[in-house]
């Protein structure tokens, strides 16, 4: 064979073995991409962006006060056999027999004394009874000047006390001053907090949360938003579900909620959880929360 014929072998082999690399990874590249292609959008939580009560919260202390209490200063020599009284007594009961004249409670309530051993005389022959009505407790609390304009009578409050760590009490503001308080800068108010299974008692210390302007919002989870410097994201979910990244406002925070003050509108469906599986324009399958 003559050398020319050689090369010229050796060509037509080199580029038919190119071609057939080619060819090969032309047909596994298609393979693969239609066989990628067919992969079902990633299941996604999603959710409605809902209306959720938002408001600042106002922490602030003050001291449960009955919102009756009488003391009755008793002699010794005056009562008419044994001391016997009862933990709690309703309007005119007898509360002790006196020589003097029956003692009987002028409004209903839980009695207590003083005086009856010798470590705490009040005197040699005094002892003191207490008749406290507590189902419903008073506090003076000061507010802040900054928060005295978000102040109104009837405004919701919640009570704490730490001998119920995991309880909230419920009442409201009942009483405003009428003007701010030169040297301490706050106005003094009066909470009122129901308490009709006497739990609360006079002179504990409570821990006060106000509610202050009070609002309904529109919500999400906080697990929805995406954070980019100064901005929020969600992504919206269309109704050919497709994740759309979109900004969004946001206000207070709540129990796991996340305020949107423009953005969104009621009823819109955003992706809940799983953002790191969600592409901008990507289809997705919708799980509902």
């Amino acid at each position: 064979m003559k050398k020319s014929t050689k090369i010229l072998t050796v060509i037509a082999i080199f580029f038919i073995i190119i071609a057939t690399v080619i060819t090969a990874r032309t047909l596994i590249g298609n393979h693969f991409k239609k066989k990628f292609s067919k992969m079902p959008p990633p299941g996604i939580i999603v959710t409605g962006v809902k209306i959720h009560e938002f408001s600042e919260k106002l922490e602030t202390f003050g001291t449960a006060i009955s919102s009756k209490s009488e003391t009755f200063k008793i002699r010794k020599d005056d009562v008419v056999g044994e001391l016997n009284l009862k933990q709690k007594v309703q309007k005119g009961d007898l509360i002790l027999n006196l020589k003097s004249g029956d003692l009987n409670a002028p409004f209903s309530g839980v009695l207590g004394y003083t005086g009856l051993t010798e470590d705490i005389f009040v005197s040699d022959n005094i002892f003191i009874i207490t008749l406290d009505e507590n189902s419903t407790i008073f506090s003076d609390i000061k507010i802040p000047e900054n928060y005295a304009p978000l102040i109104k009578k009837g405004l919701p409050v919640q009570a704490k006390v730490s001998s119920y760590k995991d309880k909230i009490f419920r009442g409201e503001i009942d009483f405003i001053s009428s003007r701010i308080n030169a040297d301490t800068r706050s106005l003094l108010s009066r909470v009122k907090i129901n308490n009709k299974d006497l739990e609360l008692l006079s002179g504990s210390l409570l821990e006060i949360i106000l509610k202050l302007n009070l609002r309904n919002s529109l919500s999400v989870p906080d697990t929805s938003i995406i954070m980019e410097g100064e901005k929020s994201f969600v992504y919206k979910v269309s109704e050919e579900n497709i994740a759309s990244k979109i900004e969004v406002t946001i206000g207070l925070r709540d129990k796991g909620k996340v305020e949107i003050l423009s953005g969104l509108i009621e009823g819109d469906e955003v992706v809940a959880e799983g953002l790191k599986k969600v592409r901008p324009g990507g289809k997705i399958k919708p799980i509902k929360n």
